[in-house]
């Protein structure tokens, strides 16, 4: 989709005499061509197609915008902005609220010849998903605002490089109407490349703006807009990284969000509506964007989620059935109300998990462990601004498991029906198999226990009431009778009114 020109390669990056930090200096300059991702070229490409965009948008000429802007808005202060007219409310961490599109509008059927191809490459990414959030050192004028943090060890501009094309392959052939209907549903929902280039212009404006006040910050797409398993209806969360070094969450991150949110709050009021600061465990300030239409978490210096994101879109790309077998089970989880972590029932990143491990352990694993395998590409040490080459180097994963869609479906909700044992085991896919609880207050007491990959806390500790584990419970139960009896996906996840929602 962007021409071929060396020239995109390059991010507009200051001259080295320009960087004002030391720590730059200090980086490795001899670091092969081969490690170096393809993802970089599209990032200045990426970039510079969204500041031609935005040029476009402020000087009012609006016949060069791309076909996929969806609103007639614009980022920035010279230009008015118009807040849309759906209604928008939170609860959790979800979007209440859809915009009602007819069903046949709406509708992708996997078999249709005007869909748009989805292909799974040999290396990871896929070509029509190459816009990747690794922001580029982006100059800025110096904003003089009370406070500005220590920025030594701040996160380093990438390397311009060459990356040759993958080679694609196609999504798994569906067989049986069990498998039919997890496809169709996939294709429908997944989220498009329009969808995550929304994301990523929002992304680059805001982190445009808050250089201003933190001139060496980064600002990262993270999560399932990124990691391979978002959906139409996926909110973006966005990680601002001021430094290397550990932030204080509940002393210097929410100060410095606090900030953020007075920067929101006043001087991108036009473009940023209801921020609002949220004193969790890792502090967030959620808004939505008018631009884009999407729904925001920012957090600072979380980069756990960086890492744990290029890890998932790893696992997402190397075997052509996690990402609709994914998709499926996050759709179901959230029909049934037991995919909101707010309410004390499983986070999205926990469902993923759990698909991962399950598909892990079967007898012929159709996934490896990717930390085992590949320790050096996924060090939990690594600096941050090598973390997404992971993806671009791991080869496909060959299994000799050639279970339909379907029958991977069933398999998933039997296992955690009546094989997982949610007393002792705990859920590793660092370790890629079930292992016994640890004794620590992490685990202790707890009634699901989902190992995070790289700092190994416990990502289902929102279960902490019975009653809600027990609804989780049975309805894996009930559900893998249903599915194994009926072989319909309608029984357990209607949908009709799945894709209309997206």
């Amino acid at each position: 989709m962007f021409p071929n020109s060396s020239n995109l390669g390059r991010p507009p990056f200051p001259p080295k005499h320009q960087q004002p930090s030391n720590f730059f200096n200090k980086l490795p300059l001899n670091i092969p061509p081969t490690l170096l991702s393809h993802q970089q070229i599209i990032d200045a490409q990426f970039n510079f197609q969204n500041a031609a965009l935005s040029r476009a948008l402020l000087s009012g000429n609006l016949a060069t915008l791309p076909a996929v802007t969806p609103q007639p808005l614009t980022y920035g202060n010279g230009s008015p902005v118009h807040t849309s007219a759906a209604p928008t409310s939170f609860r959790g961490r979800k979007r209440l609220s859809e915009q009602n599109v007819p069903y046949g509008v709406k509708r992708q059927r996997f078999h249709s010849p005007h869909r748009e191809t989805t292909v799974v490459n040999q290396t990871v990414p896929l070509p029509e998903e190459r816009r990747y959030s690794f922001p580029g050192s982006i100059p800025s004028q110096l904003f003089h605002a009370h406070y500005v943090p220590d920025l030594t060890g701040c996160v380093p501009p990438l390397r311009d490089a060459s990356f040759s094309d993958p080679v694609e392959t196609t999504l798994p052939v569906a067989k049986d109407k069990l498998s039919q209907q997890v496809l169709e549903l996939f294709q429908a929902c997944q989220q498009q490349t329009s969808d995550l280039n929304r994301k990523e212009l929002c992304r680059t404006e805001l982190q445009r703006e808050i250089q201003r006040i933190f001139p060496q910050s980064r600002l990262f797409l993270v999560g399932s807009s990124l990691n391979g398993f978002g959906t139409r209806s996926s909110d973006g969360d966005l990680c601002l990284v001021v430094k290397e070094e550990p932030v204080n969450q509940k002393t210097e991150a929410r100060h410095i969000l606090s900030l953020v949110q007075k920067l929101f709050s006043t001087k991108l009021s036009s473009y940023i509506e209801r921020p609002q600061l949220i004193r969790a465990k890792v502090p967030i300030v959620k808004f939505r964007d008018k631009v884009s239409c999407v729904e925001f978490d920012l957090n600072v210096n979380n980069v756990v989620g960086i890492r744990n994101t290029f890890l998932l879109r790893t696992y997402a790309y190397i075997e052509n059935r996690v990402r609709p077998l994914v998709l499926v089970v996050k759709k179901w989880a959230s029909f049934h109300d037991i995919n909101d972590a707010s309410r004390g029932t499983l986070s999205s990143y926990s469902l993923v998990l759990m698909v991962l491990h399950y598909l892990q352990t079967l007898p012929e694993p159709i996934l490896p462990s990717l930390q085992k395998n590949y320790p050096d590409s996924f060090d939990p040490t690594m600096q941050l601004h090598l973390v997404h080459q992971a993806p671009c180097t791991i080869p496909p994963y060959l299994s000799k498991n050639g279970s339909s869609l379907g029958d991977l479906l069933i398999g998933f909700f039997k296992y955690y029906a009546t094989e997982f044992d949610w007393s002792h085991q705990m859920i590793s896919v660092r370790e890629a198999k079930a292992i016994p609880r640890p004794d620590g207050i992490e685990w202790r007491n707890k009634f699901i226990c989902v190992e995070e990959p790289f700092d190994g806390t416990n990502t289902a500790r929102a279960v902490h009431e019975k009653q809600k584990f027990d609804i989780i419970k049975d309805e894996f139960m009930k559900s893998w009778q249903i599915l194994r009896d009926k072989k319909d996906l309608n029984c357990i996840l209607p949908l009709r009114t799945t894709i209309q929602k997206r």
